[in-house]
């Protein structure tokens, strides 16, 4: 009668071996933490965003008085921010190549973000998110908060988590608030918006557009 006690401990022992020895599998950037959204829900988002941090900047200047940066439109400021924008854009491809985390944290976000859309829909994705971002984070929220190093702190720290979907994309909000440290800087610097915005607004358009471009060309190649 002990025989198929034995037996059955027999076969949960290799059960449990063969589980032990099983591959775990790893996280990519396709396996999703929360569901897709389609084109449409992702350009009505984008759009609902904008405009939401477009009224916070209105009806903070209600309550605030805050003496706001020009945004000098000149040859000069233009050039300086596109200068940056590519500046940006170049930091992020090695940082891409250099920072596993980073890789995996921008891939799960690109995918997230982009995949759904159509090329011709990465317009949309470079201009409102800049413009409305910079209009409060550079435009009120620094200068409201002072033009020195606590101001540049806050405010690019809040610019950061703005870019964190979750807790696993630390990675991408690190990023984001270094790059929200650049933009501020070169506000700061320039005496100008319009710095920030080019930079910020050809940063989001030329990666966007490689990335789809470079989706493209893979599903090409299959």
């Amino acid at each position: 009668m002990s025989v198929p006690c034995l037996q059955t401990e027999s076969l949960y022992n290799e059960r449990v071996q063969s589980v032990a020895y099983e591959p775990v599998t790893q996280f990519t950037p396709d396996d999703p933490e929360q569901e897709p959204l389609s084109r449409v829900q992702l350009l009505i988002a984008i759009a609902l965003t904008s405009l939401l941090l477009l009224i916070i900047a209105r009806v903070w200047l209600l309550f605030d008085t805050v003496v706001r940066l020009p945004l000098t439109l000149t040859l000069q400021t233009t050039a300086l921010g596109l200068g940056l924008g590519v500046g940006i854009t170049l930091a992020s491809a090695l940082l891409y190549q250099l920072w596993s985390a980073y890789r995996r944290s921008a891939d799960f976000y690109l995918n997230f973000v982009l995949k759904p859309l159509l090329l011709s829909d990465v317009i949309w994705m470079g201009l409102l998110p800049g413009l409305s971002e910079e209009l409060l984070f550079r435009g009120v929220m620094l200068p409201a908060l002072g033009l020195n190093l606590a101001g540049l702190g806050v405010t690019s720290l809040c610019f950061g988590v703005l870019h964190m979907s979750g807790f696993s994309q630390w990675p991408y909000m690190v990023w984001a608030t270094l790059i929200g440290l650049v933009l501020g800087f070169s506000a700061i610097a320039t005496g100008s918006l319009w710095v920030p915005i080019v930079a910020h607004v050809t940063t989001n358009l030329v990666s966007s557009f490689i990335w789809k471009l470079q989706q493209q060309a893979q599903v090409d190649a299959r």
